[in-house]
């Protein structure tokens, strides 16, 4: 084998090298994971900034939005070409949103910037779980969830504090610059790394038809949930027509799922029982997850009185216990013949949790509402591990990026939908316009039962969307896990 040539597809590779190539992919991960976290505590600094709180959670669904359509392209590319090329791409893509973030003038180009940057973003994590699904096989991954682990760890706590720090002592533009150096060492180490990642290329068509409609559709369901109730009436003209359009796409997109060759997401992956009762599963927890994180600044700050670095503090039980959860999940399905039992038991305790806070949204001291969101963020986290190994576990290796991308592909929908949900539901019941809300956050003057009062419908909001999350994971078949790369079941069946 010569040298600078990856090994061949059924080249074994030893403990040592997996270790070597999944610390390469750790540093990209790193990159998407931290800026999913230090974001949030600086939004309200942000829109001050730029005077504009109702955009402000554009800046989280832009990024969300380009990095749904992206995903699903993506694990095709990785599958076509290899990750490495894939994986360099995303990272270049990444940091040129970055640049584009710290030198926005205003909100839009705020926007756009973030929008650049999930084009990259969204293929990372994509990218390092297909990676990590040619490499080890489903019932060996909990091995190497320690080095996961540490990577969400890190990102977890280090997001919300320097992402507070930034905003309240130097200037919010330092998290995007700060993504800049560990760009460049992710990309240098990853280079290496993946060169020794054995060859699977398999031939695929991408839908780039399939991807602008889903974009598209979602778009303008966005725009409806963020202008719904604050720049128009919900029963107006506009949003009616907004909501309309969107069924109409999401309509031509399913024909075209239904019709392409070669689909951007496969009715082949689609029909399979784990795939789509998983996916709804992960859907609903995932964007529950990042709702809940771009919202709670504001409760943290709003309503309980907390600075910009102390509402970061805040937010780390929720981040850290999503953590915990997920090492503690992932570690069981390796020894576990009924490994969803765990995310059951997550999932009903962080239903509870969230429901005291929806009784109790204001008056409760803060540390039990940072004790309620870290039940909340280890329910969340057994959840991820489960939905993801099973989809991976029960399709075949070529498909492995495929199917992955339809993963992260209803994962960042959710996550974007339920962002949207979240502040329409913040703007539009606390009776507070969005400039006059800005203007009182800032200067410590919100009227704090208005705004306690919106959250705790965001607080029940989230508890229905992990109720969906629960009963979809109940009607998720559980297949046995391999201890192999043996053909999976039949897509199907």
């Amino acid at each position: 084998m010569d040298a600078h040539s990856p090994p061949s597809a059924d080249y074994q590779l030893a403990h040592a090298e997996i270790r070597t190539i999944i610390i390469g992919v750790m540093l990209a991960m790193f990159l998407s994971a931290l800026d999913q976290t230090i974001i949030a505590t600086a939004l309200p600094t942000i829109g001050a900034q730029f005077g504009d709180l109702e955009s402000i959670s554009w800046v989280v669904t832009a990024y969300l939005l380009t990095g749904t359509a992206v995903t699903p392209l993506v694990g095709k590319l990785a599958d076509i070409h290899g990750p490495r090329p894939v994986l360099l791409a995303s990272i270049a893509l990444f940091l040129i949103g970055s640049v584009l973030c710290a030198l926005a003038p205003g909100m839009m180009w705020m926007i756009a910037g973030r929008a650049v940057q999930g084009l990259g973003g969204g293929g990372l994590i994509a990218l390092a779980q297909t990676i990590i699904g040619l490499l080890v096989a489903p019932r060996e991954r909990g091995r190497y969830q320690a080095y996961f682990a540490a990577v969400f760890i890190t990102s977890s706590i280090a997001g919300p504090i320097l992402g507070g720090f930034f905003a309240e002592h130097l200037h919010w533009s330092l998290i995007f610059w700060i993504n800049v150096p560990l760009g460049i060492g992710a990309a240098a180490m990853s280079d290496r790394a993946l060169r020794r990642l054995p060859a699977h290329h398999h031939p695929h068509r991408l839908d780039i038809l399939g991807a602008g409609l889903m974009c598209v559709a979602t778009v303008l369901l966005l725009l409806a949930l963020t202008w719904g109730g604050t720049r128009f009436a919900w029963a107006s003209a506009p949003i009616i027509a907004l909501l309309a359009g969107s069924a109409v796409v999401w309509a031509g997109f399913a024909v075209r799922v239904v019709t392409a060759a070669e689909p951007l997401l496969p009715v082949a992956v689609l029909s399979n029982q784990v795939v789509r009762t998983g996916v709804p599963a992960a859907a609903f927890a995932m964007g529950t997850l990042i709702g809940l994180s771009i919202q709670l600044p504001l409760y943290l700050e709003g309503v309980l009185r907390l600075s910009a670095s102390a509402s970061g503090m805040a937010l780390i039980p929720l981040m850290g216990g999503v953590v915990v959860g997920a090492t503690g999940a992932g570690r069981m399905m390796s020894r576990a013949v009924h490994y969803k039992r765990l995310s059951f038991v997550g999932l009903l305790a962080a239903i509870a949790a969230l429901l005291v806070l929806a009784v109790w949204p204001i008056g409760l001291h803060v540390f039990t509402v940072c004790a309620a969101m870290g039940v909340v963020g280890i329910g969340l986290g057994t959840v991820l591990p489960v939905s993801t190994v099973a989809i991976q576990n029960a399709v075949p290796l070529p498909q492995m990026g495929t199917a992955t991308g339809v993963v992260n592909f209803f994962r960042s929908l959710g996550g974007a939908v339920l962002t949207a949900g979240f502040g329409a539901i913040v703007i539009g019941m606390s009776g507070i316009e969005g400039g006059s809300l800005l203007e009182a956050l800032l200067a410590g003057e919100t009227r704090v039962g208005p705004l306690a009062g919106a959250f705790r419908w965001v607080f029940a909001a989230a508890a229905a969307a992990l109720s969906i999350s629960l009963v979809a994971l109940l009607l998720m078949e559980e297949r046995p896990l391999r201890s192999g790369h043996a053909p999976a079941p039949t897509l199907t069946e």
